[in-house]
């Protein structure tokens, strides 16, 4: 019954949020390919600049699904993070904050077997540009916007062959929809109240597949060399594309009035989710410190616009650098409870493989958590720092400090109850 009531629960969480992660993002960048695509791995990863090249018996781990047999009790995972960024170009500066969720997931230990299944979102779309544009013949003012996500629902499983190896893999079905609206007003020398806005609407989903190794073996009695291999498959993202080109009018209240109401029928393009591939290696004293490095490869050059030909964007393969680590001072002391902390540190550096204006749009930064202990649970802390983009060539650089939050709540959920 208590199971029962976990996985009600459960699910009820898992529904709701689904509506609450359309709203987390602030980048301009969002409006290029496929959004801003997110960060795939649990708060632990993330505060070791990525890393994820082990498994854990009470942590969930996301991002390899070769670690999900490695559990040894169900565990329950969720995460979020509240973002304040701070967007400069050559003559301004602009403040945001977004508070998003991450994830949403559930991990079985199934003796040699481990099953887990969740929700996360893959990418985000929220931006909006405002300008004024003088010619010799008028001056005009335009405005671009858009918001909107894709999740991913995904379910795998891994099997661990013996204390050294093991293999997993994920299915996960990803769904969403992005809108973008394009509004342009005459402001002299003929003012009008009117602006002409087109909206376009996109509704996506498609398939892709994860696959996972780990690997670890003894060095000495005490240090554990680690390895770990993921590849994400390229996947395809059917699309329905809608256009509405109207006349519009706001009133004071900011309600939009619209007339000379028009629908288009676009045709539907397939979208790349571009495949993946990362390689991690590190050297640790079991339940005591860890230190790895973690390369990804994205094949981002197929990726194309969703409507606007844009001809300063193009796309580049990407590559992801990861070096992070953690430290536990005395994970089993019972008379010092900062001893059982989880200190973890790390650093990024990605070039995203979006360039504009002849501009790779880059981003690096500084990680810092800790996991504090509650008995077999764990509540994971991070703090990021770090920039994206520059304002060489007219762009926008944006520098974020992201605070983040997940839990790991774990039990024996499959006992045998005792008949006395």
């Amino acid at each position: 019954m208590k199971m029962i009531k976990k996985l009600i629960v459960f699910a009820s969480i898992f529904v709701s949020i689904a509506s609450w992660s359309q709203d987390n993002t602030a980048s301009p960048y969002s409006f290029y390919g496929l959004g801003e695509v997110k960060f795939k791995g649990t708060q632990d990863s993330k505060s070791m600049g990525g890393l994820a090249i082990t498994g854990d018996s009470i942590q969930l781990s996301l991002m390899n699904p070769a670690s999900y047999s490695k559990l040894k009790l169900t565990t329950f995972a969720v995460g979020g993070t509240n973002s304040s960024t701070k967007f400069n170009t050559d003559v301004a500066s602009e403040k945001a904050q977004r508070t998003s969720f991450d994830y949403l997931a559930i991990g079985l230990p199934l003796g040699k077997f481990g099953v887990a299944f969740g929700l996360m979102p893959y990418s985000a779309v929220g931006y909006r540009n405002e300008n004024t544009v003088e010619t010799s013949e008028d001056t005009r003012y335009y405005k671009s916007q858009g918001n909107g996500f894709i999740n991913k629902v995904f379910v795998g499983s891994s099997y661990t062959v013996n204390e050294n190896f093991s293999f997993g893999a994920d299915i996960a079905y990803h769904f969403g929809d992005f809108t973008n609206e394009f509004t342009e007003r005459v402001l002299s020398p003929d003012f009008t109240q009117y602006s002409t806005r087109e909206r376009n609407i996109t509704q996506l989903s498609g398939v892709s597949f994860n696959l996972g190794l780990l690997y670890n073996t003894k060095i000495d009695s005490k240090l554990t060399l680690q390895s770990s291999l993921t590849y994400t498959t390229e996947g395809k993202l059917n699309t329905d594309n809608s256009r509405n080109i109207a006349t519009v009018i706001y009133t004071t209240s900011g309600t939009e009035l619209s007339s000379d109401s028009e629908d288009i029928t676009l045709p539907n393009k397939e979208l790349i989710m571009p495949s993946r591939l990362s390689l991690g290696l590190g050297l640790g004293e079991n339940k005591k410190w860890l230190i790895g490095t973690e390369l990804t490869f994205t094949q981002n050059k197929n990726l194309v616009n969703r409507f606007a030909e844009n001809t300063n964007v193009s796309y580049e393969n990407s590559t992801r650098f990861a070096l992070g680590g953690y430290y536990i001072p005395k994970y089993d002391s019972f008379s010092n409870y900062l001893a059982r902390i989880v200190y973890r540190a790390g650093f990024k550096y990605e070039n995203t493989g979006l360039v504009i204006n002849n501009e790779s749009i880059k981003d690096y930064g500084m990680n810092f958590g800790l996991g504090v202990p509650l008995g077999f649970s764990k509540v994971d802390l991070g703090f990021e720092f770090g920039k994206r983009g520059t304002t060489t060539n007219g762009l926008i650089e944006e520098n974020y400090f992201n605070l983040s939050i997940g839990l790991n709540l774990s039990a024996k959920w499959f006992e045998r109850r005792k008949i006395d």
